[in-house]
């Protein structure tokens, strides 16, 4: 085995096995689980079906050996690769029978609210009015709202100069678009989504006033992408009627959305952002209340173990690069990515990580603690893993 080989081994291995407790535990179906990774991530293939392509066995022994090495309890196979190995069975056949059927629109939506001013909120605010949606987006000040409909139209212009958009057509989804300073003016709408800061007290007291403003019926949307769910429905006197959609960054690009439920989402309410997500181009995975959702619970633990196999001393940081596209195909190694998400985000994410689910694996590495305390951030700052300065 090459030494390439032997770096994505010991990274993809224990990614896969996330992977599969993720299905076994049934947080999510497998077709939504490798749906989350392609399409969050931009992978050539899900991790379970490349448990499928490798075949369960080899994964099994692999992890085996692993675990034999590092006495990691998220090395030891899932009991559900010990049965299909066993079975010389795929994970394929065990999710057979599990397919839905196309969600429908149970709530008829025509104006959709979006809350926020930043780069996520004006990218949501631009997909609803690129697929025929009326749009009231709110900001604290007219500066904030202008600026929407700038990086909008900025954003329209670059399809327009690519040729992928009619200066017609530019001209339709501006009109669509409408700012207000106040809250009040999202109480006609059919959804309201928010894109606010990250901050649980700041949501709540949005939810409580969305609660009084919106319209009987109106569904309310958070795109937190760590905060329980439920604490923003707590502040409602409707918690049947919120529910997470986690757009990625930047939205207009980015096709998945993940839409996450609490125990008390209303089953209609689930079913028309799934299907709304669809009617705007976007492929909806369905998920549970709880840190990470799909994506960031499956990502995060694998760069957190390439900062742990680099302090190991075992390779540099080109060489787990490197490795990872050549063997796996990733579109980016871990620490390229970890430099484009921006260290201070990904430590924060480990940090929810290991606190939700308590395992000593998902501790951050020391290195990345450093780099933040450091100030040294990845691109964003011009130097983080790597160097950007040069």
């Amino acid at each position: 085995m090459t030494t390439n080989e032997q770096i994505a081994r010991t990274l993809v291995l224990p990614y896969l096995n996330h992977a599969v407790r993720m299905f076994e535990s049934g947080y999510a179906s497998a077709a939504d689980i490798d749906a989350g990774m392609r399409f969050g991530c931009g992978y050539p293939q899900g991790p379970l079906a490349t448990v499928d392509e490798m075949g369960a066995a080899t994964v099994r022994d692999g992890l085996a050996e692993r675990y034999a090495e590092t006495g990691d309890p998220l090395h030891r196979p899932a009991d559900l690769l010990e049965k299909l190995a066993a079975e010389g069975s795929t994970l394929a056949e065990a999710a057979a029978g599990g397919e839905q059927a196309q969600p429908q629109l149970r709530h008829e939506i025509s104006t959709v609210g979006v809350v926020g001013t930043g780069t996520m909120a004006s990218g949501i605010a631009q997909v609803f009015a690129a697929k025929g949606y009326d749009v009231v987006y709110v900001g604290r000040s007219e500066e904030k709202v202008a600026s929407v409909q700038a990086a909008i139209a900025k954003s329209l212009d670059r399809l327009v100069s690519k040729g992928k958009l009619e200066e017609s057509e530019k001209e339709t989804v501006l009109a669509r678009l409408t700012g207000a300073t106040s809250r009040e003016a999202l109480a006609t709408a059919d959804i309201v989504v928010e894109a606010i800061a990250e901050e649980l007290s700041v949501k709540k007291e949005l939810f409580g006033d969305l609660d009084r403003i919106c319209k009987p019926g109106a569904i309310l949307a958070t795109t937190t992408s760590s905060l329980p769910i439920a604490e923003c429905a707590s502040a409602t006197s409707r918690p049947e009627a919120v529910i997470g959609m986690h757009f990625f960054n930047p939205a207009p690009v980015m096709k998945l959305v993940e839409v996450v439920t609490t125990e008390q989402t209303g089953a209609d309410v689930d079913e028309t952002v799934r299907a709304l997500c669809a009617k705007v181009g976007k492929v909806a995975v369905s998920c549970g209340d709880r840190a990470g959702f799909i994506v960031n619970c499956l990502l995060f633990p694998y760069l957190n173990d390439a900062v742990k196999l680099h302090e190991s001393g075992a390779a540099s940081l080109e060489e787990i690069d490197a490795a990872i596209k050549e063997q796996v195909g990733f579109p980016m190694g871990p620490f390229e990515l970890l430099d484009v998400v921006g260290n201070d985000v990904s430590l924060a994410i480990e940090q929810e990580l290991h606190a939700e689910f308590g395992h000593d694996g998902f501790a951050p590495a020391p290195t990345l603690e450093k780099l933040v305390a450091d100030g040294h951030l990845g691109r964003k700052t011009g130097r983080g893993f790597h160097d950007y300065a040069r």
